[in-house]
């Protein structure tokens, strides 16, 4: 299906990690350029931060304060109006968890590490409502190698940072089931839906796969050319999440027999959120033209911790 979108900006650099704010704007990232940018209802677009790097997810979190996925940078690319990411890029900064003040654009370090291991590529972030976020590290990409990258749990308060599942691939969106009771992580290149039961503070049931692998339920695995971003989950417990090569929004149904595809104008779509009367909106943003557009949601929005529920 492909929904009637309205364009709400332009011209950005490489965008993701959209926030719906209370007052009708936007907040988001612009990766390439290394800021983060709030688009007002009327388009104009205005600097909040520049933590430098490659910011990526982006959450709200305990008092006001916006946290930030910065996955240390990456070289970029630019054809004909549109941009692509590269490799790790010579300048990279390191991955940290990033805490930004939406007033001042202080942005202040929280995490780097975790047990002593450099933190590679931080990129979704979802909290809890618990004192505590989920966050996947998607690793960087080189000439010939690439890492294996984990989701993540963390205090917000910077006192707790602990790995909870290792060795996947490429671990990109993140997002809680609407009870809280699951933790959703999608693995980019290999286009799969997991789910994890959650079972205390960064602690998750693990169930025993083929090679010894620990795993969650599979929920999906999308066939062909279909990697995936960034996600939300929706107030139905659809699992969305946003879809490059087979550019869109594919929606999951949380029993795993349902998939949609909500087709949009760019291969590179990278996340998704939601917001407006009865969070019927969703926001999306397609990086490769620098564009954040809206369109009607088939079901509302899952209302987010430390922002509108």
């Amino acid at each position: 299906m492909t929904p009637k979108i309205t364009e709400l900006a332009r011209d950005l650099r490489f965008p993701e990690g959209p926030v719906a704010m209370p007052d009708g704007s936007i907040i988001l990232v612009e990766i390439a350029a290394g800021r983060v940018s709030r688009i007002a209802p009327d388009g104009k677009r205005t600097t909040v931060a520049e933590p430098g790097g490659g910011p990526n997810g982006a959450a709200m979190g305990p008092g006001g304060k916006l946290y930030l996925c910065n996955n240390g940078g990456n070289e970029w690319y630019e054809k004909d109006g549109r941009t692509f990411p590269g490799l790790a890029d010579r300048g990279y900064s390191g991955g940290r968890i990033e805490r930004v003040d939406l007033d001042t654009g202080k942005v202040e370090v929280l995490y780097t590490e975790c047990d002593g291991e450099p933190l590679k590529g931080p990129n979704d972030l979802v909290f809890d409502g618990k004192g505590g976020f989920w966050f996947t590290d998607h690793g960087k990409t080189y000439r010939r190698s690439r890492d294996r990258g984990a989701l993540f749990y963390a205090r917000a308060d910077g006192s707790l940072i602990r790995e909870v599942v290792g060795a996947l691939d490429g671990p990109n969106g993140v997002g809680l089931s609407p009870d809280g009771s699951r933790v959703y992580v999608v693995e980019t290149h290999c286009g799969r839906f997991w789910g994890w039961d959650i079972k205390g503070e960064g602690e998750v049931e693990r169930l025993r796969g083929g090679f010894g692998h620990e795993r969650g339920h599979l929920l999906a695995g999308l066939p062909g050319y279909q990697l995936l971003d960034s996600l939300a989950v929706d107030a139905e417990g659809y699992v969305c999440a946003a879809t490059i090569g087979n550019g869109g929004i594919t929606a999951v149904s949380p029993d795993g027999k349902t998939i949609e595809h909500h087709a949009l104008p760019d291969p590179l779509v990278t996340n998704i959120c939601f917001g407006g009367p009865g969070l019927r909106t969703a926001y999306a943003t397609l990086s490769m033209t620098g564009k954040l557009v809206s369109f009607e949601w088939p079901r509302p929005g899952l209302g987010l911790h430390h922002l509108n529920r």
